[in-house]
C-alpha cells in the first residue's frame, strides 16, 4: 500500500511544478514605440518592442543590435533611476528592436527604450503611441543627447506620414526643423518627455523652430584675382553653368588651382530640395550643418585619400567624399597623383549620380551626383610643351605619367582646357586684369540653370541620352560638323553626348534656342584643347 501511495503522489506534484511556472512566464505587460535605423541615406522603421516579465530578472535585447545598442541596458537603467523613476530590477525586461535581420547602430534607440519601460511598467500612461517616433542617446543622469541623421530621418518619415510627429533631442530638433511643416518637439531631459505625457497642460514639449542660418554667399575669392587665362574662365562659366566636369591642364604656376578654387564662387545656388538632401548627408556624417545651409559644397581631399575615403565605407556605413560634394563640386588638385584605383571608383557614380556600397554583413547607397574638377601637369617635370623651362622628360616617360588618367575617366571629363604660361605683361600689369567679378558671373549661371530647369527639369548634364534628342534642337549644319569631328577624333557615344550637352549648355549662355555651327565648334574646342 505505501508504494502505491509513493507512486500516486509524485507525479501530482511534478504537475502542479509544471503549471505553476508556466503560469508566471505567461504573465507579462507589452509596449512598441516607433524610431528609426538609419542604413546609408535609408531611415528604415523600427519598432521597439518591450516585454516585462516576472521571471529571472534581467534585460535583454535583441534584434541584431551592436555593441552601442547593447550598452543601452546600463545607460537606460541609470537614467531612469536617476531622474526619479522605478526601474523594474526585479523583472525580466525584453527589448526587441525588429525587422530583426536589420542591424542597429548607436545610441538613438535609448530614448523609446526607456519611454517604453515606464509605460509597461504602468508609471507613464500608453498615449496614442502610433502616432510618435521618438530618437535618442541618454546620459547617466537622464540627459536626452544629439544623435546623427536625425533630418535624414525626419525626411523619410514625413514622405510616409506628413502628420507623424517627432520627439528629439534639442540639438537634433533644430536639425530636422529644417524641413518644412513637419512636427518636430525638442526634449532636454528624460523628465521632459515623461511629464509632456503625464500633465500635457502644464508640462508640453517645445516645437523645434529652424535655426536661422546665414546663407548669404560669402567668398573671399573672385574670379577677378585671376589674371589673363580667359579660355579657361570661360570654361568655368560653361561648367557651372551646365554642371559639367571639367579637367584643366597646364604647367605649374599657370592658376589651374586658382581657378579651380573660384568655381564656387560662381555656382548656382541649390534648391530647397537639394538643400535638404546635402545637409541629410553632411547630418549623417556628423559635420556642421549652418556652413552648408543653401551653399553648394565644395570637397577637395588630399591627393593621398583612400578608396573608402572618397566613395564612402565602413562599419556603420558613412558617406565619402563623393557624397559629401553632393549637388556640388568635388575638387581634385593634381589628379595624376591619387591612386589609380581610387580615381577608377569615381567612374560609376558619375555616370549613375549614387554610390553602391556593397560589403558582406550590409549593402546600402549614398547619392553622388558631383560635379568634378580637376587640375593636372602634362609630365612629371610640368614642362611638357614650354620652350622655357625646358622638359627633361623622355616621350616614354611622359606617356606613362598620363596614362595613370584612364581612357574611360578621361572620357567622362566634359570640358579639358589648356592654361598656358603667361609673359609677365599680363601677369604684373594692373590694366591687364579686364576679367569681371564672380557676382556677375554668377548671375548670368543662375540665369541660365533657371532656364535650364524650366525647360527640362535639372541642368544640362544631367539631360539622358532621350531628354538630350527631345531638347537638343541643333541645325543640320552644327550636326555636319559633330559627325566630322566623330570620324577625325574616333569619339565614343559618352564623347558625342558629352559634347552636345556641352554645346546645348553654350546656346543657352548665348540666350539661343538651337545649338548653331558656333555653339558646336565652342564645344568642339573645350573637347580637344589638350597640350
Amino acid at each position: 500500500m505505501a508504494q502505491q501511495s509513493s507512486r500516486s503522489d509524485s507525479p501530482v506534484i511534478t504537475t502542479q511544478a509544471i503549471v505553476y511556472y508556466n503560469f508566471n512566464i505567461v504573465k507579462s505587460n507589452f509596449i512598441t514605440i516607433s524610431s528609426r535605423s538609419l542604413s546609408g541615406m535609408q531611415a528604415i522603421p523600427v519598432s521597439v518592442e518591450v516585454c516585462i516579465q516576472y521571471a529571472s530578472p534581467g534585460i535583454r535585447i535583441v534584434g541584431l543590435p551592436d555593441a552601442e545598442v547593447k550598452e543601452a541596458r546600463e545607460r537606460v537603467r541609470a537614467a531612469i533611476t536617476n531622474s526619479g523613476w522605478k526601474f523594474p530590477n526585479d523583472k525580466r525586461i525584453i527589448v526587441n528592436l525588429a525587422p530583426a535581420d536589420l542591424p542597429k547602430d548607436s545610441g538613438r534607440f535609448d530614448l523609446p527604450i526607456a519611454l517604453a519601460i515606464l509605460a509597461a511598467t504602468d508609471q507613464i500612461p500608453e498615449p496614442q503611441w502610433h502616432d510618435y517616433e521618438f530618437a535618442g542617446e541618454l546620459s547617466l543622469n537622464g540627459d536626452v543627447r544629439a544623435i546623427r541623421g536625425a533630418l535624414a530621418m525626419c525626411i523619410a518619415s514625413y514622405r510616409q506620414n506628413p502628420h507623424k510627429i517627432w520627439i528629439l533631442p534639442h540639438e537634433s530638433a533644430l536639425e530636422a526643423a529644417l524641413l518644412p511643416d513637419a512636427t518636430i518637439y525638442s526634449a532636454n531631459h528624460l523628465n521632459d518627455v515623461v511629464q509632456h505625457f503625464l500633465k500635457p497642460e502644464t508640462h508640453p514639449l517645445t516645437k523645434a523652430l529652424a535655426p536661422k542660418f546665414n546663407t548669404k554667399l560669402n567668398h573671399s575669392l573672385c574670379l577677378n584675382d585671376v589674371k589673363g587665362q580667359d579660355d579657361a574662365k570661360l570654361a568655368l562659366e560653361i561648367a557651372s553653368s551646365g554642371g559639367h566636369n571639367l579637367l584643366l591642364q597646364g604647367p605649374p604656376g599657370t592658376g589651374k588651382s586658382m581657378l579651380a578654387h573660384r568655381l564656387a564662387s560662381i555656382l548656382p545656388p541649390p534648391t530647397l530640395e537639394q538643400s535638404l538632401e546635402i545637409v541629410a548627408i553632411y547630418s549623417i556624417a556628423g559635420k556642421s550643418l549652418e556652413a552648408i545651409w543653401q551653399q553648394r559644397p565644395t570637397r577637395h581631399p588630399h591627393h593621398s585619400a583612400s578608396v573608402a575615403a572618397l566613395i564612402g565605407g565602413g562599419t556603420p556605413p558613412h558617406p565619402g567624399e563623393i557624397s559629401l560634394s553632393h549637388h556640388g563640386v568635388l575638387f581634385l588638385d593634381e589628379i595624376l597623383e591619387f591612386p589609380r584605383i581610387a580615381l577608377e571608383a569615381l567612374r560609376e557614380p558619375i555616370e549613375t549620380g549614387y554610390i553602391a556600397l556593397s560589403r558582406a554583413n550590409f549593402q546600402t547607397e549614398f547619392p553622388a551626383k558631383f560635379q568634378l574638377i580637376a587640375t593636372m601637369n602634362p609630365c612629371p617635370c610640368g614642362y611638357a610643351g614650354c620652350i622655357q623651362p625646358e622638359c627633361k622628360c623622355s616621350s616614354e616617360q611622359i606617356a606613362r605619367y598620363r596614362a595613370k588618367l584612364s581612357g574611360p575617366l578621361k572620357d567622362r571629363m566634359d570640358l579639358l582646357v589648356h592654361t598656358p604660361m603667361l609673359p609677365s605683361e599680363i601677369l604684373l600689369s594692373p590694366e591687364s586684369n579686364t576679367s569681371e567679378k564672380s557676382e556677375t558671373v554668377r548671375a548670368r549661371c543662375t540665369e541660365v540653370r533657371q532656364r535650364c530647369i524650366q525647360r527640362q527639369g535639372k541642368s544640362n548634364a544631367e539631360l539622358t541620352e532621350r531628354e538630350l534628342a527631345n531638347n537638343l534642337d541643333i541645325t543640320g549644319e552644327a550636326m555636319q560638323i559633330v559627325h566630322k569631328a566623330t570620324k577625325k577624333w574616333a569619339w565614343t557615344n559618352r564623347s558625342i553626348h558629352r559634347t552636345l550637352r556641352v554645346a546645348r549648355t553654350i546656346a543657352d549662355i548665348a540666350h539661343s534656342h538651337s545649338i548653331t555651327e558656333a555653339h558646336i565648334q565652342q564645344a568642339i574646342h573645350f573637347r580637344v584643347s589638350e597640350i
